[in-house]
């Protein structure tokens, strides 16, 4: 019997997962996250056979799980996303499986099938050596972001981050500024901000990460604090205790 942990922070997804699963007589669920933290806990206690891990979870990601229980202690993984360009291209690179959020039967019964074949091969070789190399390649400089995909009513668009202004954190979302549009990205601030290129983006408030290119001109503030004004009239004002990091960055004086 192959023992399954489902973790996605969507209780519909997780449903979805377990619906799929129940004509599975060989596999059997038993248990069931909705974070990151609780995942690394529950992998660690249960030693499941086989994860269906979400990718983009709020805090704890889907990579953050895999880190923190170390690419040889972990099970067998089928990642679950939305439509993170990157990730797509690094599983397919590492010929590791993925399902691509909303779940359809036919491609869920393709990923289990391969799951099968991977178990028998990792119980009689020892060690996946592709997870190890795809958390390598999604922690290395090939996660530098030049696009972000972004759902636009039935449509995926993708917003070359060249043109975004600045990042805004919003609860579970980070919304982009693009001039006078904006978009609702489903991640954290913390999670994108790794994977820009800290040459151009800037993280200046807890909240805000800045587009140096976009910045004309630094107004200094009283207690440390600075007004940015961007292109297109827009003002963000930063955090007193990113003031040393942004007068490094733009070459200011305290």
């Amino acid at each position: 019997m192959i023992s399954v942990l489902v973790v996605d922070d969507e209780p519909p997804a997780r449903r979805r997962i377990r619906s799929l699963l129940a004509d599975q007589a060989d596999l059997e669920v038993v248990g069931e996250c909705g974070n990151g933290r609780e995942a690394i806990t529950a992998i660690r206690e249960l030693h499941p056979d086989l994860v269906f891990l979400d990718v983009q979870m709020p805090e704890v990601s889907g990579f953050d799980v895999i880190e923190a229980i170390g690419p040889a202690a972990m099970p067998v993984v089928v990642f679950a996303t939305a439509y993170d360009e990157f990730a797509l291209r690094a599983f397919d690179a590492h010929a590791l499986d993925y399902l691509l959020k909303p779940f359809e039967q036919e491609r869920f019964e393709r990923a289990l099938e391969r799951v099968r074949h991977q178990l028998r091969r990792v119980r009689d070789e020892g060690e996946d050596e592709r997870l190890r190399a795809l958390v390598r390649a999604l922690r290395g400089e090939a996660t530098r972001l030049e696009r972000l995909p972004v759902r636009v009513g039935p449509r995926t668009r993708l917003i070359a981050l060249d043109d975004v202004d600045y990042l805004e954190a919003r609860s579970n979302y980070v919304r982009l500024h693009v001039g006078e549009r904006s978009y609702l990205v489903r991640d954290t601030l913390s999670g994108l901000e790794a994977r820009l290129d800290r040459g151009r983006f800037l993280r200046i408030h807890r909240s805000l990460v800045v587009n140096m290119v976009r910045v004309q001109e630094v107004e200094s503030l009283f207690a440390g604090e600075y007004v940015l004004h961007l292109r297109g009239g827009v003002r963000i004002t930063s955090g007193r205790t990113y003031r040393r990091a942004l007068e490094t960055a733009f070459g200011l004086r305290a």
